[in-house]
């Protein structure tokens, strides 16, 4: 009964069962990601800025609107809460806290609560927010206290755990150190159960001092890259835009591995894929009746008996010399198995082996992981860094034999190093790690013979030079987005939301056909008149005339096809009547005078067999 258990679960044990699973060797993370904005209702956050700049307050719902709609696209199961502090009016669950609103529980995103925080937004949404909150005292600890009680009601497990505290007050208590003690303390409660607390501060007049009271309350940076955010306060909303997306997102590994150095020498990384293709969602399969996502199961019956079968009793089978060769599950998973999963370094090779066409597939970034090192972990990074270094200074990648995950197949990997790279403000801009490579078999490459064309000439190749060199850009790929899903999402977007039409999309990756035109100039006509003959055009190719019968070009038509009588008796008996094609069927109806009445191949056969049968 355990055994049948195992294999048919439950709907609600596949519920617990979240996206974003992964396992490499030992290592499995489940669950969801949880996101709580908590943001401060003073009447200090509804002042407008200057030439007409949005309010702090107007800016934060941008923000929030903009985290809903991208949770619902690509994280939907992610669970996400809104909760305002420093109001005159109180709702929260059983009202235990004063001057905390919560405005939106912790629960999935939907197009109902992306209307809510629109209701937030410009003039109309300030002043909503007035009759609906107000503006009163303040009390950091009440809402961190609220919300984790809003943590503490969750009953799904939680993978991640992240607040967002926006505010323009760099002492919100106005300096009452009761507050002030209170606050540290249950920042302290909250970071203590896993909970990460992140400080989204907003331009205030005469700057945002972080070290007079938030400094205490925010979690550390949990990268190096994330010291550069917590500078400067947020005055333009792309900033916070930006600083929010960079906490917000996640930072999961591909795998976590081993990579193995020698004997008993081994170092915790993590697989990263630094770019990954945006494509459209599939179809989900809605039952007509309640709209519910409908869940397909698969069964496997007895052919003869027509009852269930288990796991166990399901066996595989190959036929080896007339022999059919039947194994066990167990078995199929020993022969697929070439060892467990890791990285294992064979040598080392110079840079200049590493050619071009051996990037056969997107490569991934490996950085190490101390979180999953038992013991010293100084040590670890230690080991890493001093691998990095000297990869690097030697001008050599480390050659490894890969296995990614369970009962896959080794491959072999090229760790390219690539070093730490810092801009202004000692803002990570690259991180140290390797680049894996993942290097082709023998059998990957072929050899191909190219096609024979006529060579251009060292003129054309100059002239196309001066094209290519005027036509050059800085490519960035993040500036380009792919129209089709944008259009698929504003579709949606509009129709979840009631809109009258769907917000326009700019195409990105049109030419600029004028701007072309404006750089180039007349290279383009000395171009064709170097390639092309006079008086080319290869728009517009001009109709092939067709010649007439006079020419002696003219159709000449199919003679007919006549079969004898004695052959079409005997392909009757024979019955390879059908193997003959429907004009000679055709033909052959009409020699013997049969009248069919329709022109499909079986009704001439039918009518044949008929006629010379009797």
């Amino acid at each position: 009964m355990a055994e049948w258990n195992a294999y048919y679960r439950d709907e609600d044990e596949d519920e617990e069962q979240e996206e974003g699973e992964q396992s490499g060797g030992g290592y499995k993370i489940t669950g969801r990601d949880s996101l709580v904005f908590l943001v401060d209702a003073s009447k200090e956050m509804f002042i407008t800025g200057e030439e007409g700049q949005p309010s702090n307050f107007d800016m934060t719902m941008q923000v929030v609107r903009s985290v809903y709609t991208s949770k619902i696209i690509s994280s939907h199961r992610d669970l996400v809460a809104l909760v305002f502090f420093g109001t005159e009016q109180s709702k929260n669950p059983r009202n235990s806290f004063k001057h905390v609103y919560v405005y939106h529980d912790l629960d999935e995103p939907g197009a109902k609560r992306v209307q809510d925080v629109e209701a937030l937004r410009g003039e109309k949404g300030a002043q909503f927010a007035a009759e609906t909150m107000g503006s009163g005292e303040t009390s950091l600890g009440d809402a961190l206290w609220c919300c984790a009680n809003l943590y503490n009601d969750i009953k799904l497990r939680l993978s991640h755990k992240r607040l967002m505290i926006f505010t323009c007050r760099d002492e919100p208590h106005g300096g009452d150190s009761t507050k002030d003690r209170q606050a540290r303390t249950k920042a302290s409660d909250l970071k203590e159960t896993g909970v990460v607390i992140d400080l989204m501060h907003l331009m205030k007049p005469g700057g945002f001092d972080v070290s007079l009271f938030f400094c205490d309350i925010v979690s550390p940076p949990e990268d190096e890259s994330e010291l550069g955010l917590q500078l400067e306060p947020s005055d333009k909303l792309e900033d916070l835009k930006k600083r929010v997306r960079a906490k917000e997102q996640k930072k999961r590994a591909m795998a976590r591995l081993n990579l193995c150095l020698g004997e008993g020498i081994n170092i915790a990384v993590g697989i990263y894929a630094t770019a990954v293709s945006a494509r459209k969602p599939g179809a989900i399969r809605l039952y007509r009746e309640t709209n519910e996502p409908v869940r397909s199961k698969t069964r496997t019956f007895h052919t003869q008996t027509g009852s269930l079968l288990l796991p166990s009793e399901i066996k595989k089978a190959q036929v080896y010399g007339k022999r059919k060769i039947v194994m066990e599950r167990d078995e199929v998973d020993a022969i697929k198995k070439f060892d467990d999963p890791g990285l294992f370094l064979i040598g080392f090779k110079p840079m200049e082996r590493l050619k071009l066409h051996h990037h056969i597939r997107p490569a991934v970034f490996l950085y190490p992981e101390e979180d999953e090192v038992k013991g010293n972990s100084i040590s670890v990074a230690c080991l890493f860094s001093a691998l990095l270094e000297k990869c690097s200074e030697k001008n050599v990648f480390a050659l490894c034999r890969c296995i990614s995950r369970r009962n896959y197949p080794p491959r072999f990997a090229a760790l390219v190093p690539q070093k730490e790279e810092v801009g202004e403000g000692k803002v990570q801009i690259t991180p140290p790690g390797f680049n894996v490579i993942y290097l082709p078999y023998a059998d990957d490459i072929r050899t191909l013979d190219p096609p024979q064309h006529p060579s251009a000439t060292q003129t054309q190749v100059d002239k196309m030079k001066e094209i290519v060199s005027k036509l050059r850009f800085k490519y960035r790929s993040d500036a380009f987005e792919n129209p089709v899903i944008q259009q698929h999402y504003r579709n949606l977007e509009a129709l979840a939301l009631d809109m009258m039409a769907p917000e326009d999309t700019e195409d990105l990756i049109m030419p600029k056909v004028e701007q072309i035109d404006h750089r180039l100039g007349p290279l383009v006509q000395e171009f064709k008149d170097l390639v092309y003959p006079a008086n080319y055009n290869p728009e517009n190719k001009p109709a092939a005339k067709r010649k007439t019968a006079d020419t002696g070009g003219g159709a000449e038509k199919k003679s007919k096809v006549e079969m004898p009588e004695d052959e079409l008796r005997a392909r009757v008996q024979n019955g390879t009547l059908g193997k003959l094609t429907v004009p000679v069927l055709k033909e052959a109806c009409k020699q013997f005078g049969v009248r069919t009445t329709g022109t499909k191949k079986q009704e001439l056969i039918d009518a044949l067999i008929a006629r010379l049968s009797s």
